[in-house]
This record gives C-alpha cells, structure tokens and sequence, in this order.
C-alpha cells in the first residue's frame, strides 16, 4: 500500500474504493498471519474522550508490528491549560511519526493535520469515526466472502458511526439503509455524498428512512450504537422512547434475511439500543468485530508509514 505512505485518514472518503478494499485484504493477510510486517516507529494518542477498544487495539497493533506507542493524555499535557492546537501540532510532528487523534470537532483535527506534518488518524470525532468502519467491513468480508450486494441497515441515532458507515459501504458496493428518528438523521451532506458514491460505482443504493421496517426487510446485516454518544449523555431519558422503535431486538431481527448478522461498535447499552438475547445470540459478530479494530488499524498503520 505504497500510495498510502505518508497521507492522513481524516475521513473514510480519503481513501478511494481500491484503496479501501486492498486496506481490507492486507487486514485480512494480517489477521493470518500470510504476511509479517514490521514497523519499527512511534504512534502518538492523543484522546479527548474516553476509549477502550480504540486505544487498546492502537495500542496492541503497533506492538505487534514492532513500533512504540506514547499515550498524550490531554490532561497531564499543555493542551489542557489552554496550549494552541497549532502549536502542539507542531511541536509533536517533530517527534512522532504517527498521530491518532479522538477529539470532538472535525475541524480540530483537519486544524491539527494542517501543522502536524506527519500523517494524523481519525480516532474519532463527532462527525466520523472511519476507523470504526474499516473493522466493520472486514467483518462483513468475512463472513460473507465478499462485500458487493450485500445489505447492512443501521438502526438508531444517525451519528459518527451512521455517517461513516453511509460513505464506506457505498465505496465498497454495500447497500446501506439508516433507519433513524426525524429529528436525528445523518449529516445531510453526507447522505448526499454516499448517494453521490452509489450512483457512481452502480452496485449499491443509499436508503435514509425513520421506518425500521423499511430498513430491515430481508437485510443480512443489522448494526447499532447507543442512542447518545458521548457528551449526549444527559439525553438519555429523554431518548429512550424516541428510540424505542429502532431497538436491535429477536422481532426485528425475524425480518431480516435468514442468514443475519448483528453488529454493535460498543460499548453497548444492553435492552436499550440492543436487547441482552440478541447480542449474546448466535448471530451475534459483535465479539469479532471488536477484536477486527486491531487487524484493520494495524493495515491502516503499516499503509501510512511503510514496513521496515
């Protein structure tokens, strides 16, 4: 993945179809074990937010391929005492070689990319989470041996996830139903872009629609996130019956085609988004797709900055 060296992921769009899809293959090599890269350099986190699978699977891939890893905890640097984005940027692109950043605003972290001068991952922000995706498509791939034709419908609030997964099936040839409240649905220019995508590459259709059972019939791919994100969380209550509908539940799941599968970006709100039967049933992918995170960011590390 010579063509990646060097570039940031700020969005999945930043990768074309092929790239994506050979991203995919070499995660898949990874997982293996058909291919044994080493990448002896330093990855940077610096996470506004709180993380678990992010940080772990970052983390572990990076050992794995024989790098280091600095955790930048905003709270014990100079970020949090009011340090310029600029000026930290570029102050760590002279030491690092990598940055993944999870913060709020997008444009704080296209800000950072700008003086950084080393390539910066979108760890997550509210407007995408593109590394969500790429563990999400691998799962899909291999479970289904391929990704053209398939249908993945996402029931819940139309968030990060919902708006990365909108671009990135549509890339792959995937055809992608949201099914969301009125007043919660995905970026507009988004929606508009991954229909764009669709029609260009003629395998796929972008569906947006506040009827889940529009969205479920016959899909082989139910998928969810918690009703609010995080910051969201004083909304809870007041969500929960907006979004009682849109619940990933043994009903829902009878529409949908016969060999289904259930996704879930975690951490999951059990019997509010997602009913207990269902995560822990056996059409449950939800343990592989986490444990994907790391074999897709480790291709994703190795494509930006080359094997040694």
């Amino acid at each position: 993945m010579e063509k990646l060296k060097g570039r940031n992921l700020l969005s999945i769009k930043d990768l074309n179809s092929d790239e994506l899809k050979k991203l995919l293959e070499l995660a898949t090599e990874l997982k293996s074990g058909k291919k044994n890269l080493k990448c002896n350099k330093v990855l940077g986190l610096l996470f506004s937010k709180a993380s678990t699978r992010t940080r772990v699977s970052f983390t572990v891939a990076m050992y794995q391929l024989g790098g280091q890893v600095i955790d930048l905890n905003p709270n014990v640097t100079q970020v949090s005492r009011g340090e310029l984005l600029r000026d930290t940027a570029r102050v760590l692109g002279r030491y690092l070689d990598i940055l993944a950043i999870r913060t709020f605003e997008q444009k704080d972290l296209e800000d950072f990319a700008n003086y950084a001068k080393i390539p910066i991952i979108n760890a997550l922000t509210d407007r995408e989470h593109p590394c969500q995706i790429l563990a999400d498509l691998l799962t899909v791939k291999e479970y289904f041996g391929n990704l053209d034709g398939v249908t993945l419908s996402y029931f819940g609030d139309g968030n990060n996830v919902a708006n990365s997964l909108l671009l990135g099936c549509a890339m792959v040839g995937i055809n992608v139903r949201i099914a969301t409240p009125e007043n919660y649905m995905p970026n507009k220019e988004i929606v508009e872009e991954a229909n764009t995508i669709a029609i260009a590459n003629g395998k796929s259709e972008v569906i947006v629609t506040q009827n889940p059972q529009v969205a479920v019939k016959d899909t082989q791919v139910l998928y969810t996130d918690v009703w609010a994100s995080m910051g969201q969380e004083q909304e809870t209550n007041n969500r929960i019956p907006i979004f009682k509908p849109y619940q990933v539940n043994e009903k829902l799941l009878e529409s949908a085609a016969d060999d289904a599968i259930v996704l879930h970006c975690l951490p999951a709100h059990r019997d509010e988004e997602i009913t207990d039967a269902v995560i822990e049933g056996d059409r449950s992918r939800v343990w592989e797709q986490a444990e994907n995170r790391m074999h897709a960011q480790k291709a994703l590390l190795v494509s930006l900055l080359g094997s040694d």
